[in-house]
């Protein structure tokens, strides 16, 4: 395409509908403790709020870079369906560049969340795409690598011959297919991974099921594996990220939860663009502990990703209310 981009997100594109039924015992039945939300199968349930919003991992993270004020192009299959040309028009209406989104004859990824009394259950539709790498790649100093489908091996094996030619910085963020497959069916990328942002059960999964480790063992398990900076979100429990010298520890912002969707990819969207900014790792969590606490106040997960403009403010609100970065 003759352009040189910031960044390129690599992975899947979703439509997606958020349902809130309405929460009345004569509705549904919550039992917290079996984790089950059930509702009769012959009944006609009342919703109360209806949402759509285009989500899937690389689209989020490039339509949040961009808010960032990264200049972000995208690779992804989209279906030739009415869901496909909403993804497109999304990002195109967000300044991502869509010259690398190819459409498929298949239809569009597709996810349902219901949501009811705080939580979510997610019915998800994924049809078997034929991920393509392009023989001509963007130019892009970075790349943020997330979930795909099935079948997303040897597309993962071009990924990691193209960073090995360009010098491309890779960023992965693996998704559950991915995790199911192993870190044997991961270990070719490992050499060029920059920055991997994991969650602790994920890193645990990684390392072999090591339930009792401590943040700095999974961090430096991570980097064994052959990533040269980790990043470890733990929930309430804030982050942990070792950035090739020093282990960091990060706080969380009190905010409400409205909706949870998006909160990893939101983390680790806004705390890339600020090492592509240049900031240290201790800022770059800061900036995505602020991210992820603003989407989580919205349904969907990108309604309330930030814009660059607004990070001062928020910024200054996380330092007001104690939210600390310390090295461990």
């Amino acid at each position: 395409m003759g352009k040189n981009f910031d960044l390129v997100s690599i992975g899947d594109a979703s439509l997606d509908v958020f349902i809130a039924p309405e929460e009345h015992e004569e509705f549904c039945t919550l039992d917290r403790e079996k984790c089950l939300v059930c509702f009769n199968y012959a009944d006609k349930i009342p919703v109360r709020e209806l949402e759509f919003s285009v989500g899937g991992n690389a689209a989020n993270n490039a339509v949040g870079a961009s808010r960032l004020g990264i200049k972000t192009t995208i690779l992804v299959t989209v279906g030739s369906d009415k869901a496909g040309d909403q993804i497109i028009e999304t990002l195109i209406r967000e300044k991502v560049d869509t010259g690398f989104v190819r459409r498929s004859g298949a239809m569009s990824n597709y996810n349902t969340a219901i949501m009811y009394s705080g939580e979510r259950t997610i019915l998800t539709y994924h049809p078997p795409y034929d991920y393509i790498f392009p023989e001509a790649p963007p130019q892009s100093k970075w790349a943020y690598l997330t979930s795909m489908g099935k079948n997303f091996e040897p597309f993962y094996a071009k990924v990691a011959s193209w960073a090995k030619q360009s010098n491309t910085k890779i960023v992965f963020n693996p998704g559950s297919y991915q995790m199911k497959a192993g870190i044997n069916a991961l270990r070719d990328l490992f050499p060029f991974i920059e920055v991997l942002f994991v969650n602790r059960e994920e890193a645990i999964k990684f390392m072999g099921d090591h339930s009792a480790a401590s943040a700095k063992q999974l961090l430096e398990g991570m980097v064994q594996l052959g990533a040269k900076k980790a990043v470890v979100t733990d929930g309430p429990n804030g982050a942990t990220a070792y950035d090739g010298q020093k282990y960091y520890k990060s706080g969380i912002l009190p905010v409400d939860a409205y909706e949870r969707t998006g909160a990893g990819d939101s983390f680790a969207t806004a705390c890339l663009a600020a090492l592509i900014s240049g900031h240290a790792m201790d800022e770059a969590l800061l900036w995505g502990t602020i991210n992820s606490a603003s989407v989580i106040g919205h349904i969907g997960p990108q309604a309330g990703l930030l814009k660059k403009e607004e990070m001062p403010e928020w910024l200054e609100r996380a330092k007001s209310s104690g939210v600390k970065v310390e090295e461990i």
